[in-house]
C-alpha cells in the first residue's frame, strides 16, 4: 500500500496539478512558520503519516507534526491548552466532540477552496469544520468461524450469536449509541425499543478498545461478529489476507471526521495550508490511495463500492447536530437496556 500512495505523491508533485488551488502568499507565509501541528484521531500508519508525508513532498520546507488520540482525549487536551493560553495545535479533526470546541470558541471560521464542492451535510455553514473523510459502519464477521453471516437486524437475534458479538465500549456514535439511534430510526420508538431489549439478551460484549481493535480481535477469532465496524477497515484487513468480511445490514450508520483550524493556532498559515491540502483533490486522492473514504464528492474510493453511490447501499447519516442533541439520550437508553 505504501508504494501506491508514494507513486501518487510523486506524480502530483511533479505535475503541479491544480497549483492554483493553493494561494502562493499562504505557501510563502507557511514556509516561514516551517511547521503545522495536527491533532488527529486518524490512525497514524494507515493515513496520518501518509497524508503528512504527501503534504511535505508537495510543500518542501513545511513539516507536519501530528499527535493521535481519541476524540475525548483530544477535546480535553485542547480545552486544557486554551485555559492555560498555550495552544499547541493548528489543525484538529474529531468524529465527535466538535460542539465542545465550537462552544468554547476554540475554532476559527475558515472555508477552504475545495469546500464549495462538498455537500451541505459535510460542512459547517459558518466554516468551523468540514468533513475530511467518511465512515460507514456495519457488521464484520470472521470467515473462519462463520459460514452463514447475518443479513438483517432480525438475524442478529439468532441464539447462535449470543455472547459471540462485540463492539467498542466507547459511548459514541461509532459504538452502541449509534446502533441504538439506527434501530430507533429504522423501526420507530416502540418496535425499536422492543428490539433493543431482545438484542441486549444476546449479551454483546463491550470491549474497552477502539473499533479498529475490536475488529482485530474479531479477526483473531475472539468473537464471531464485530458490530459497528468501519467498512474500509474491513476492506483493508481482508485485502491483507485476514479472515474477515462485511455483512452489510442496511441502513449502515454513516458519520465523518470533521477537520478545522484552531483560532489561536501558533502557525496559522501552515495550518490553513494543511487544511486546504487535506480537503483538496490532491489530499483526498491520498485518502483514497490509502483505503480511506474521501469526503470530496468528485474523488472515488479506491474500492468504489465502499461508498453508497457505487456500493448501492442505504445509509443513515448521524450529523454533528444530531449528536449534540441526542447522544445523551442514546447513552441513557444503552445504560437502561444493556447494563
Amino acid at each position: 500500500m505504501r508504494g501506491i500512495w508514494t507513486v501518487l505523491v510523486l506524480l502530483l508533485a511533479a505535475s503541479g496539478v491544480r497549483a492554483a488551488d493553493f494561494d502562493p502568499a499562504t505557501i510563502e507565509a507557511a514556509r516561514k512558520e516551517g511547521v503545522a501541528v495536527w491533532y488527529t484521531g486518524l490512525i497514524v500508519n494507515q493515513i496520518a503519516r501518509p497524508m503528512a508525508e504527501a503534504f511535505e513532498a508537495r510543500f518542501p520546507g513545511i513539516k507536519v507534526q501530528y499527535s493521535r488520540a481519541s476524540n475525548t482525549d483530544t477535546t480535553v487536551k485542547l480545552l486544557t491548552e486554551a485555559r492555560a493560553k498555550r495552544m499547541q495545535a493548528d489543525v484538529v479533526d474529531v468524529t465527535s466532540g466538535i460542539h465542545a470546541l465550537t462552544d468554547a470558541k476554540l475554532l476559527a471560521s475558515y472555508k477552504a477552496k475545495a469546500v464549495a464542492r462538498y455537500s451541505d451535510i459535510l460542512k459547517d455553514k459558518d466554516g468551523y469544520w468540514t468533513a475530511s473523510n467518511l465512515y460507514f459502519v456495519t457488521v464484520a464477521y470472521n470467515t473462519d468461524l462463520v459460514k452463514e453471516p447475518p443479513r438483517s437486524f432480525a438475524d442478529l437475534l439468532d441464539p447462535r450469536w449470543k455472547g459471540r458479538m462485540a463492539w467498542t465500549s466507547e459511548l459514541a456514535v461509532q459504538g452502541a449509541p449509534g446502533f441504538i439511534h439506527n434501530i430507533l430510526t429504522v423501526m420507530g420508538q416502540d418496535k425499536g425499543m422492543a428490539y433493543l431489549k431482545q438484542f441486549a439478551g444476546q449479551a454483546p460484549v463491550s470491549v474497552a478498545a477502539s473499533p479498529r481493535a475490536v475488529l482485530d480481535q474479531t479477526i483473531a477469532g475472539e468473537y464471531a461478529l464485530g458490530l459497528m465496524m468501519y467498512n474500509h477497515h474491513i476492506a483493508i484487513s481482508a485485502g491483507q489476507g485476514a479472515p474477515i468480511a462485511a455483512a452489510p445490514i442496511e441502513p449502515l450508520v454513516a458519520l465523518f471526521s470533521m477537520i478545522g483550524i484552531l483560532k489561536d493556532a501558533p502557525h496559522p498559515n501552515a495550518g490553513r495550508l494543511l487544511l486546504e491540502y487535506i480537503l483538496s483533490d490532491e489530499g483526498q486522492k491520498v485518502m483514497a490511495a490509502n483505503d480511506y473514504l474521501p469526503a470530496h464528492p468528485d474523488i472515488p474510493a479506491r474500492i468504489p463500492q465502499l461508498k453508497p453511490e457505487a456500493g448501492h447501499f442505504a445509509v443513515n447519516y448521524i450529523s454533528p447536530d444530531m449528536t449534540k442533541d441526542d447522544l445523551t439520550k442514546w447513552i441513557s437508553i444503552y445504560r437502561e437496556v444493556f447494563r
